[in-house]
């Protein structure tokens, strides 16, 4: 994209977000909801499509130009994130990466323009960053599949039209064999939605347990047809790689709000007649954060610039989720504690942000996977033998 382009959609998003989103945050942790003109206008503004080509109705956005988007949707809530996040990141990426002409075709124009929301149906209640355990499982009968089990915490579950689900074809296989990736619109037959998770923090990012009974679909819902079969997790490890630059990305934005709060209030709450600003305590606790922020944005940025070239698809986003994620959680503490007591209240910023920044370092490979990722990469044969 042209430079000048990519600097007036950031500047419009940092526009939106700080404008329109930031001082309706309160509201929506305490709703748990995104209010409905919110909605809208991440439609009209291209929100729900900016990593998905120009051609099926996105805007196309590389790696590189995507981070710089998300560090501004990180500076609020992870909700509004999460409204459109499946659907240019780990969902959307199902059919980047392995969807035939025909599923792109279908299925990326309804994603970019927001008329469609989809989820990713990986995760199960004893499968998570272990695919060996995947239970739900998928038999051919006749020219189409049914598919039986259960998903769990599943993002926009409750409001998705269509998940890509990923189930067990050849019961045979072991490890990450032997899984294919479906499209299940989710008023097919013997879908069911559970509840709305009740979550620690990030109000208004919803999420579900998602069940199926004799779920039938035809042959064309296995994503990349023929090829794709037994192919699912394929499919899935590079999603994941990708939205974990996508995740990073969104730490740093949130890091960077948090070095706000905490150098505005320590410039305006007074103690013992002065500034807290002035104190050499509180100010390595800024120093810190800052430093950290900066770390982290300059990792992301490198990770996504080798991402995008292709010489790094695996350790680097990795390397990038595992340190900003964990790196904002150290931020998000330090900006408490400059708080002091306010910090621990509701409706301080820094306190909700500290509740939402804990999520970071579990979904999408939680810290512990990124290590082991990080270290076979470095370790080579010596680290699985």
């Amino acid at each position: 994209m042209d430079p000048d382009d990519l600097a007036d959609i950031v500047t419009s998003v940092r526009n939106f977000v700080r404008r329109e989103v930031v001082p309706l945050e309160e509201q929506i942790d305490a709703d748990d909801r995104i209010p409905g003109h919110i909605v809208t206008q991440c439609k009209k503004i291209g929100l729900y499509g900016f990593t998905i080509p120009e051609r099926f109705g996105g805007l196309g956005l590389d790696t590189y130009e995507e981070a710089q988007l998300v560090f501004e949707l990180g500076y609020t809530t992870p909700a509004l994130r999460s409204l459109f996040g499946t659907n240019n990141g780990i969902a959307g990426h199902v059919l980047l990466e392995g969807g035939t002409d025909e599923q792109k075709r279908e299925w990326l124009p309804l994603l970019a323009s927001g008329d469609v929301t989809a989820s990713f149906g990986l995760t199960e209640a004893d499968a998570g960053s272990d695919p060996a355990t995947l239970k739900t499982a998928a038999r051919r009968d006749g020219a189409d599949w049914v598919i039986n089990g259960a998903k769990r915490y599943i993002t926009n579950a409750p409001v998705a039209d269509v998940i890509m689900m990923f189930a067990r074809t050849d019961p045979e296989a072991l490890g990450a064999r032997g899984i294919t990736t479906f499209l299940v619109p989710t008023d097919t037959p013997g879908v069911s939605i559970g509840p709305k998770d009740h979550k620690m923090g990030q109000f208004g990012a919803w999420t579900a347990d998602v069940y199926l009974d004799e779920v039938r679909v035809p042959a064309d819902a296995v994503v990349g047809g023929d090829a794709g079969i037994d192919n699912g997790f394929r499919i899935a490890a590079k999603c994941l790689a990708h939205g974990r630059i996508h995740i990073g990305a969104l730490c740093v934005g949130m890091a960077n709000r948090l070095v706000a709060e905490s150098v505005e209030f320590a410039r305006t709450r007074h103690s013992g007649g002065k500034p807290i600003a002035r104190h050499q305590l509180v100010q390595g606790l800024v120093a810190d954060s800052l430093t950290d922020y900066r770390a982290g944005r300059a990792l992301l940025l490198d990770t996504a610039r080798a991402y995008d070239a292709g010489t790094d698809r695996i350790a680097g986003p990795a390397a990038a989720k595992y340190f900003c994620s964990e790196m904002v959680g150290r931020v998000a503490d330090r900006a408490v504690q400059i708080h002091g007591g306010a910090g621990y209240m509701r409706g301080v910023a820094v306190e909700r942000f500290y509740r939402d920044a804990r999520l970071f370092r579990i979904y999408e490979g939680t810290s512990q996977i990124q290590q082991v990722i990080i270290a076979r990469a470095a370790l080579g044969e010596a680290a699985s033998a």
